[in-house]
């Protein structure tokens, strides 16, 4: 690593524009990624999250901007940072006719291992991800969090200090997130750096050190979980009504108890506010003076999701549009609308103060 930088993974102004469909899937992206922590990229399908890791990883060149990886360029010294990283996609990078030993091996003889050494490295990995028993089993055998861990097992291989992880826990049952969960947190314990993205805001909210929330391509807002959560107040009033046609009205008679607007979502009105147990009384005044039904009132505390919901008028689950021909996630297309920009500064992950926007 070059310098004394603290950063393992720093990216400034990536730019990414696919010609076909005229789509801008990275507008301005910059974040650092702190050694030995994990940084998580929140946002949509579309938002640009797997763009901005595969121009990391080296699969892609940006447009403009620069990315670095241990102080190595991801462009002029592309090969150096391959040897560096490890990569683990939304789809596992494996072969389903080969045992799991077999996969693992392959991996390692690709990476210029000894064939003795790719087969005890085979070995070490698969009993570290409880996959022993299934050594000598074809893949086709294995269950879909089976094959998350083998893959990610795939891409430690080398053992590098730098790992991306694009999704790995999409389409797993609760149990296996939980699991992959355990062993992600395990390699960052013994030093090593991830960059994760997802659309899970309880995974982001468990994993991550710090998140940078990215939409349509742009960074919208960045720093840890809790100061992210901070930026709503301390309550949120989650009001349900027996009639969500009236959800519209009840939204209008309590909008004024914040400064944030209330959120719909069918019959629930939801109202960010710091002082939660005062404005629910005022809430309950307002609506049955009204002459409104509730059918329950609740306080809890912002979730990651009302700070994504806040952020970009929609929750990460929302449909996009479909991929190009490139196979990458929509973005901004150009001449089109673009959400309200937080500004193109740089995030600079893990610092301080949670983040530095030195445009």
């Amino acid at each position: 690593m070059s310098g004394n930088s603290p950063y393992a993974v720093e990216a400034v102004d990536l730019v990414k524009v696919f010609p076909q469909g005229n789509v801008r899937a990275l507008d301005g992206v910059s974040l650092a990624v702190e050694q030995g922590t994990i940084l998580g990229l929140l946002g949509p399908n579309g938002a640009g999250k797997t763009t901005a890791v595969r121009i990391l990883a080296t699969i892609l060149n940006p447009d403009s901007g620069h990315a670095t990886i241990l102080g190595r360029d991801v462009v002029r010294e592309a090969e150096a940072v391959r040897r560096i990283i490890g990569l683990a996609g939304q789809n596992a990078a494996v072969d389903e006719n080969l045992t799991g030993k077999e996969n693992i091996r392959m991996v390692g003889r690709l990476s210029h291992m000894r064939r003795r050494d790719a087969t005890r490295r085979a070995v070490e990995l698969l009993g570290e991800f409880g996959l022993s028993d299934a050594a000598d089993r074809p893949l086709k055998t294995y269950s879909g969090g089976m094959r998350r861990r083998l893959d990610l097992a795939a891409a430690l291989v080398a053992r590098p200090p730098v790992l991306f992880l694009d999704e790995p826990t999409t389409g797993l049952d609760p149990q296996s997130r939980q699991d992959l969960w355990g062993v992600i947190e395990g390699l960052v314990a013994e030093g090593t750096t991830v960059l994760l993205t997802t659309q899970y805001l309880e995974e982001a909210d468990r994993l991550c050190k710090e998140i940078v929330v990215v939409d349509h391509g742009r960074v919208i807002a960045g720093g840890t979980p809790a100061q992210l959560k901070a930026t709503l107040g301390t309550s949120v009033v989650s009001i349900t009504l027996s009639d969500d046609g009236m959800a519209p009205r009840a939204a209008e008679l309590v909008a004024s108890l914040s400064d944030k607007r209330p959120t719909l979502d069918g019959a629930m009105v939801e109202l960010t506010v710091d002082n939660g147990p005062k404005v629910a009384v005022e809430v309950l005044r307002r609506l049955d003076d009204a002459g409104i039904t509730l059918a329950g009132l609740a306080l809890r505390e912002p979730s990651l999701d009302d700070v994504f919901l806040s952020l970009t008028g929609h929750k990460t689950e929302d449909e996009r549009p479909p991929p190009n021909a490139h196979g990458d996630p929509g973005g901004t297309r150009k001449g089109g609308g673009k959400p309200k920009s937080r500004g193109k500064g740089r995030h600079r992950i893990g610092a301080a103060g949670g983040r530095d926007t030195t445009p």
